[in-house]
């Protein structure tokens, strides 16, 4: 299908909503901000050529007494706080990141444990990697219209600097640490999700992976440290999910019944300078109407999605009555998309 066909207009006028409204949005970061060119000193590289490479001007890693779950709470309390919204009226708490906090337990509970929300709030994690904020948006949407809750609050974090291996450059310069979270509830049924995508092509799984921490990779069956670093074949994933994009991008919107005109706003997953670069190219968009925050922030994992929606809805860019396109790759390899009524 021909990008021509994406951006004409379907014969259908409207699609089924499965009902959510963003009552909320907010976002922390940790405290040290990186700028490119200390990283050009500790790679002994010539000023300027870690902005050259990795497209990334400044970003923020957490300090080794930062702990992933608060900064996490501290997304959720912003959220809270911009909307003027009671923590008691939170009864779930949906927590995605690419790497939890540790194993066992949830990260959700170690979030909880630093909300002010009720005694026995429940939460739990979900894991899909980049596109973790997207699936928890989903799950949270079903639930909510099966009112088994009424008014749920998903966080995303990360802190990819603490797994990152400073001998690979391509794999350590885009990355930033950070979390970013909404409030949900149902709302009146007029605006919601209009279509949802979610694909995994195995070829690439093994392009983008953190061998260590689980059942494989473990002291016991002689896991190494380099296990339990994050490692990447930046060309390969970038063919794999290039080759799949075209046809995927036509599913999402043929679910939605609609057309990238239809579209007012992109949020894509800030995975790279080259990522970003594609995104605007294959869908042959204005840079007004993409949202790009990845020369500020690097690539955050599961926090990058909702980071840049943050900072869409913040500054109006999304707004109530405007339609919202969230989408990007995770590991596995995952592509995922969401076309969203505000």
């Amino acid at each position: 299908m021909s990008n021509d066909l994406l951006l004409s207009t379907p014969d259908v006028t409207c699609s089924a909503i499965l009902p959510i409204t963003i009552l909320s949005s907010g976002k922390a970061l940790p405290g040290r901000k990186v700028l490119s060119t200390e990283l050009d000193e500790r790679l002994s590289k010539p000023e300027g050529w870690t902005q050259k490479h990795s497209g990334v001007a400044y970003r923020y890693h957490a300090r080794i007494d930062e702990h992933q779950s608060a900064i996490a709470a501290e997304a959720v309390h912003d959220a809270l706080s911009r909307g003027g919204i009671a923590p008691e009226s939170i009864d779930l708490l949906l927590s995605t990141s690419g790497v939890q906090e540790q194993p066992l337990p949830s990260t959700a509970s170690l979030i909880l444990d630093r909300l002010r929300l009720r005694t026995g709030t429940p939460g739990f994690d979900i894991n899909a990697s980049c596109l973790g904020f997207l699936v928890a948006l989903h799950v949270a949407a079903n639930l909510l219209n099966t009112s088994a809750y009424r008014r749920i609050a998903i966080v995303a974090s990360d802190l990819a600097s603490r797994g990152l291996d400073w001998n690979n450059p391509e794999a350590s310069l885009i990355f930033g640490d950070g979390a970013a979270a909404v409030i949900v509830e149902r709302g009146d049924g007029s605006r919601g999700i209009e279509s949802y995508q979610l694909n995994t092509w195995t070829e690439g799984r093994k392009y983008c992976e953190v061998r260590g921490g689980g059942t494989h990779y473990n002291p016991r069956t002689g896991a190494q440290l380099s296990d339990y670093l994050f490692r990447m074949d930046g060309k390969r994933l970038f063919r794999l999910a290039a080759s799949v994009m075209k046809g995927f991008l036509a599913e999402l919107l043929g679910k939605a019944r609609r057309s990238l005109s239809d579209i007012d706003i992109f949020v894509p997953h800030q995975a790279s300078h080259l990522g970003m670069k594609h995104v605007t190219e294959r869908l042959r968009m204005p840079t007004n109407r993409v949202m790009d925050i990845y020369a500020t922030h690097g690539n955050q994992v599961a926090a990058s999605i909702p980071t840049a929606l943050h900072e869409a809805l913040v500054t109006g860019r999304a707004r109530s009555g405007r339609r919202v396109m969230l989408i990007g790759t995770a590991a596995g390899l995952a592509v995922g998309g969401m076309v969203l009524a505000l």
